[in-house]
């Protein structure tokens, strides 16, 4: 069984991804983050079609703390943010995360 990717965010975050093939998605507008990220973040991770969330770094901070540790210590699905302030330091972990070893490994 193959797994989808789904993306969660502003419209003009995910547009990209819808256009890119994604078919699984929540649209929350930048006023409603507090109130609603939660709930599409929960969703999709309880979603056993779901194999990779995609969200902005910046919108992580707009997670309640036990929807953020969630999402951060989630083998299945695996979180991958994107934006400004992922370094490769994050990246490197969500790798390793996401297939049990560090490939960056000296």
């Amino acid at each position: 069984m193959s797994q989808e990717i789904a993306v969660v965010g502003s419209p003009d975050f995910t547009t990209g991804f819808r256009l890119a093939g994604v078919r699984r998605f929540a649209n929350i507008a930048d006023d409603e983050k507090d109130d609603q990220l939660d709930d599409a973040v929960r969703e999709m991770l309880e979603d056993d079609d779901v194999g990779i969330i995609v969200m902005h770094d910046e919108d992580l901070g707009h997670l309640s703390r036990a929807v953020r540790n969630d999402v951060e210590t989630s083998v299945e699905p695996v979180l991958v943010t994107l934006g400004g302030g992922t370094g490769s330091g994050n990246l490197r972990e969500q790798i390793k995360r996401a297939i049990g070893i560090d490939l960056m490994e000296d």
